[in-house]
């Protein structure tokens, strides 16, 4: 289930700080141009801390990553994963697409045991439809002259998911409602 509504933040290295973020949020609402970091998120209690070694959170992400590039998904790296996660997964999305939120990318299944994924892997995962009608990632390609944020969000989970490979992200979140421990976003932008 989505709600719109939420803000951005770095990949929750200063608890106390998101802890009040979030809080604001569910009260207000948050602005509708902004992703839901709490979508479809009920009562969880740990901030995970994502990161990427190929850009920083708030920084444009290197064009190798992108359809202008060779459109191949960044390394990613997680830490502060909440005892009790049995899998984890991943949703990447761009809320200033022309038609609304647009998709590029669905991953599931990730092992709780994990601490990241490498640049341009489909190991130890199992991969969704994104918005391009493709399985697996799809870099950011806004249309030229506009400069559009790309959110990057990590659930940990206290079940496997229990689908197999292609769902949507709307199915995805289906199957995970009520099963998120804990969660860690990161934000990048692209212009052309």
């Amino acid at each position: 289930m989505m709600t719109s509504g939420g803000r951005y933040m770095k990949g929750f290295g200063l608890a106390s700080m998101v802890g009040v973020a979030l809080l604001t949020l569910a009260a207000c609402g948050g602005s509708s141009e902004e992703p839901d970091i709490l979508a479809p998120v009920e009562g969880f209690t740990a901030f995970v801390q994502l990161t990427s070694p190929d850009f920083e959170n708030g920084s444009q992400i290197p064009t190798v990553f992108t359809c202008d590039g060779d459109d191949r998904s960044p390394a990613l790296a997680w830490e502060s994963i909440p005892t009790g996660t049995q899998s984890l997964a991943l949703v990447m999305e761009d809320p200033d697409a022309p038609g609304g939120t647009w998709t590029h990318w669905v991953a599931y299944g990730l092992s709780a045991e994990s601490s990241g994924l490498a640049e341009a892997t489909t190991d130890g995962m199992l991969e969704g439809e994104n918005d391009f009608g493709r399985t697996g990632y799809g870099g950011p390609c806004p249309p030229t002259g506009s400069d559009h944020r790309y959110f990057f969000r990590l659930y940990a989970l206290d079940s496997a998911v229990d689908l197999g490979p292609g769902v949507t992200k709307s199915e995805l979140f289906e199957a995970i409602n009520g099963h998120v421990l804990g969660v860690g976003q990161i934000m990048v932008t692209y212009a052309r």
